[in-house]
């Protein structure tokens, strides 16, 4: 959600999640759709209110009811008119978000390279968003940066992808740009210290995040050869300034 906010998320990506593609909890679909909404691009939140207009209403507001249904949820529907039904909402109700077209199979859609490649590229997006985790460790590499950049946007993503994804030296410097520039992400030292020590990722990314490192990490990456140059200089002048300081 962060990504969508950020408008770190490619335009083809927003407006196929504008059009209700991206799957996972009923209230994070609902919330990205209302975050479209605010999109810069009129096609997407044109889609957005499309997609949103279509969710019947009564289903919609039975589920507002419920427990999953979040204050801020209730009172941006409420804006629109439609409010949490009186009457509790039915054991066993379903989602009122209909199901997307063409979900893909994680048990036929294969994980191997060979097979991901041929797939046309909305396909591979919806893979890099709904997929298997086996899937998105493939599609974060692959080499259109529209469908890389799709992986970090999927729901199921977990901080421990994200740190193997920011060691890797085989992604696109979008994806470790897009990485470096997510707080949340950053909060998680091994995220970080991983980018620093990446020789892909960009420098005006890795350098600021020398600082912030401990001791230990800084005096690796003055000795290693495969950080650029750039970030290597940091961290000698960071160590400097900390000696200094102790004298």
């Amino acid at each position: 959600m962060t990504l969508f906010r950020n408008g770190n998320v490619p335009l083809d990506v927003r407006e196929f999640a504008a059009r209700g593609g991206v799957t996972g909890s009923v209230t994070d679909q609902l919330e990205l759709l209302l975050c479209l909404l605010e999109d810069s691009e009129a096609r997407v939140v044109q889609l957005a209110e499309e997609t949103l207009n279509a969710v019947p209403t009564e289903p919609l507001a039975d589920w507002l009811a419920g427990q999953d249904a979040t204050t801020e949820l209730r009172e941006a529907f409420a804006l629109r008119g439609i409010a949490p039904a009186a009457r509790p909402p039915r054991a066993g109700a379903s989602s009122p978000l209909p199901d997307p077209e063409d979900e893909p199979d994680e048990d036929t859609a294969e994980a191997r390279p060979q097979i991901l490649s041929l797939l046309p590229v909305i396909e591979r997006i919806k893979l890099a968003l709904r997929g298997s985790r086996e899937q998105r460790a493939v599609l974060i590499r692959d080499p259109n940066k529209v469908v890389s950049v799709a992986v970090l946007g999927s729901p199921k993503l977990n901080v421990n992808e994200i740190e193997t994804y920011a060691r890797m030296t085989s992604v696109q410097e979008e994806v470790l740009r897009v990485i470096g520039t997510n707080r949340l992400w950053l909060k998680h030292y091994p995220v970080m210290a991983a980018l620093v020590r990446n020789p892909k990722t960009p420098v005006a990314i890795a350098m600021p995040l020398v600082v912030r490192l401990n001791e230990r990490d800084v005096k690796l990456v003055t000795r290693d050869r495969n950080v650029s140059d750039g970030v290597r200089a940091a961290a000698r002048r960071f160590l400097l300034t900390g000696q200094a300081r102790r004298r």
